[in-house]
């Protein structure tokens, strides 16, 4: 029982990891930019919160398979496919997760505004310098949302992960699939348990959501 819990929290960590690293420069992007391409690349990033779990598994799937130029490509760097593998399960977990770290980002670099940076600019402050010692700072709590949501959201992944990763032991059976494998099997007890200790960590995230939000909220008037 210990061994998807273990799993999943790996997961759930490198993706909020990643998702941290690859999410921030984006929403910073989405938020300060006049591109015309700005509205369709939101649109694409926003497109796992309505597509269904088994579509954009399905098309990882496909994408990540042996026989397309990414799955040879995977192939040929690290030696295996990436579905069925735990590394699928990072990058499937990435695509599904990321306009939940995203759109908070986003949104907390848009409530800055620009008078703060500015400001900075009168200080002879670079756009470099501006982002990291002005920008960083007041989006904070937005940036601990985006963390927060990320993990807990792939904490709850089921269905692409069923999809990119199957259900192999010790690879790719995390904490959802492990609660689907014993109700399948009518092991209520162990399903019970692992069950309960999900409601209480998503208890626990949509309170931290709350504190987050007010201090998001706090950091809007501010500016």
């Amino acid at each position: 029982m210990l061994d998807p819990i273990l799993l999943t929290i790996k997961l759930a960590g490198l993706t909020t990891l990643i998702l941290l690293l690859i999410g921030t420069p984006l929403a910073w992007w989405l938020a300060r930019t006049h591109s015309v391409f700005k509205e369709p690349i939101g649109a694409i990033v926003a497109l796992p919160l309505v597509l269904p779990p088994t579509v954009l598994g399905f098309y990882l799937l496909i994408a990540l398979g042996p026989q397309s130029p990414l799955g040879q490509w995977a192939v040929s760097v690290f030696g295996q496919a990436l579905p069925f593998s735990f590394a699928g399960l990072v990058v499937g977990s990435v695509v599904y997760s990321l306009p939940f770290v995203v759109q908070p980002v986003r949104n907390a670099f848009e409530a800055i505004g620009n008078k703060p940076l500015e400001a900075a600019a009168t200080l002879r402050a670079g756009p470099l310098d501006a982002f990291f010692n002005v920008a960083l700072p007041l989006a904070r709590p937005g940036l601990m949302t985006g963390a927060v949501l990320g993990f807990a959201h792939t904490v709850g992944e089921f269905g692409v992960v069923l999809m990119i990763g199957g259900n192999i032991p010790g690879e790719t059976k995390v904490l959802s699939i492990a609660i689907y494998d014993h109700v399948e099997n009518l092991e209520w007890t162990q399903a019970h348990i692992l069950s309960a200790g999900m409601l209480g960590f998503s208890f626990v995230v949509i309170l931290v959501m709350m504190v987050l939000e007010k201090r998001l909220r706090a950091v809007r008037r501010g500016v």
